[in-house]
């Protein structure tokens, strides 16, 4: 069966939409605040389609996983309680990562993440960063797992718990 990676379109805002619920009901059901006060809602997908950030996993001809990866300086970036290994070099962030749970536990993210890496050093980006809720042990797991460093605690716009645990993957 292939699986690939490709940008999405507005034609799979509602298989996104699907791997978003599922995403929000198991950070959820850990005891996780991510995600669970609107956010990331069908505004902010579009706005990362129309903006080319948007990308989508394939596996068959069904949507697996979805992810925005954005290059350029992430504001919440700019404080960290630790620090970045390199902070010269431009990169890119990777965020709202999910997949459908149809697809969980089958290894499919480490490929996902992995096409991520590979698109983003074709252009010429060797910097990743990722963060996540302190609770998402499967997020925290596979960004080690495909050679993520733990930089520290950054802060988002969470109201309720902002500390996010950073990683970042130097090439």
């Amino acid at each position: 069966m292939q699986k690939y990676t490709r940008l999405a379109t507005k034609n799979d805002i509602s298989n996104i939409m699907l791997s978003i619920d599922d995403a929000i009901a198991f950070l959820k059901q850990s005891g996780s605040t991510q995600w669970q006060n609107g956010y990331p809602n069908q505004k902010v997908i579009e706005e990362d389609i129309a903006n080319k950030n948007g990308y989508v996993f394939v596996v068959g001809n069904q949507i697996a996983s979805y992810a925005a990866v954005i290059e350029g300086i992430e504001p919440t970036y700019q404080k960290i309680d630790g620090s970045w290994h390199n902070e010269r070099d431009p990169y890119a962030t990777t965020h709202r990562i999910c997949f459908s749970s149809n697809y969980q536990g089958q290894g499919l993210a480490k490929i996902f993440i992995s096409n991520i890496v590979s698109l983003e050093l074709s252009r010429g980006i060797r910097n990743l960063r990722v963060d996540t809720h302190r609770l998402n042990i499967p997020m925290q797991t596979l960004a080690e797992h495909n050679g993520f460093k733990y930089r520290g605690i950054i802060q988002c716009n969470d109201e309720v718990d902002p500390d996010r645990s950073a990683y970042e993957l130097n090439l």
